[in-house]
């Protein structure tokens, strides 16, 4: 059995499609989306997502800035304009790109982001809105799994649903929207005792660990939905936390490096900046 590839390339092509009417209508009313991307430094990885976000943005019509501040910005000075953002109308998306530089306090600056331009998803009070079901942002990458898990037709309700990872980012939001899902959900991490085991268990595992290929064929439960977070650089080759030659062989559907998680990350990120401008 070869498993059925979920291609999130074409997944996140429909939403953007979709979206894009959603900005027309918008526009025409006189309310165009705005994201604003605060970039600090010269991180070569940090570069390279923005500018696939700004490509994102001007496919659908949101209007997207981009602020390029020094490395040696201070703390006070990207307050400052975090603050000037948070009351500029026209702004209805703010996303500071992680991480920042070592001398920049990360969980400061979040708190400063309005929790209702903070289309990230990470400003505590929409933390604690996830966690209790009652609305708020969701982090970009865990939404955009839930969502290819759905638009593959796979149940979820009572199914048991794994996941290899337990970081604020992606891990613990991934469970929570899973088990609004009314999915049984195991987290495992560093300290659990036998984690292949606990993945043999699972009909949809999501491995979100930063490991290369640490996922194997004999980890698999025949039949099972994997979903690979994992962007590793290995020998120059970019691989997920699958061992995606050895796994498709098991699975009953998998999420291909690249071109699975990572282009529905974006999707999501852009679906929320057009529903915080509809909501402005």
């Amino acid at each position: 059995m070869t498993a059925k590839i979920i291609d999130g390339k074409a997944i996140a092509q429909e939403i953007r499609a979709d979206l894009a009417k959603q900005v027309a209508k918008l526009t025409a009313q006189g309310r165009t989306p705005g994201l604003h991307v605060v970039l600090v430094g010269d991180n070569p990885a940090s570069k390279v997502y923005v500018r696939s976000k700004q490509r994102a943005c001007e496919e659908v019509g949101i209007a997207s800035t981009v602020h390029r501040l020094a490395e040696e910005t201070t703390q006070a000075e990207l307050l400052d304009l975090i603050e000037r953002l948070n009351a500029d109308d026209r702004v209805h998306g703010i996303l500071v790109q992680l991480p920042l530089p070592g001398h920049l306090n990360e969980e400061e600056v979040i708190n400063a982001i309005s929790p209702a331009k903070d289309v990230d998803g990470f400003h505590p009070i929409n933390v604690g809105k996830l966690q209790t079901g009652t609305g708020g942002f969701v982090p970009c990458t865990p939404a955009g799994i839930l969502e290819l898990v759905k638009r593959t037709e796979v149940p979820i309700a009572g199914q048991n649903v794994v996941v290899i990872g337990r970081s604020n980012i992606v891990g613990k939001p991934v469970a929570t929207l899973f088990l609004q899902e009314n999915a049984t959900v195991t987290i495992c991490h560093s300290r659990t005792k036998d984690v292949a085991a606990e993945a043999r268990r699972a009909d949809i595992l999501i491995a979100a660990v930063g490991r290369p290929k640490l996922v194997k064929k004999d980890w698999v439960k025949p039949g099972a939905v994997v979903i690979d977070v994992g962007i590793n650089r290995v020998d120059g080759t970019i691989v997920g936390d699958v061992d995606f030659d050895e796994v498709k062989e098991v699975a009953g559907a998998i999420t291909p490096v690249p071109g699975g998680v990572g282009p529905m990350t974006i999707a999501m990120l852009l679906k929320a900046t057009v529903e915080a401008a509809a909501k402005a």
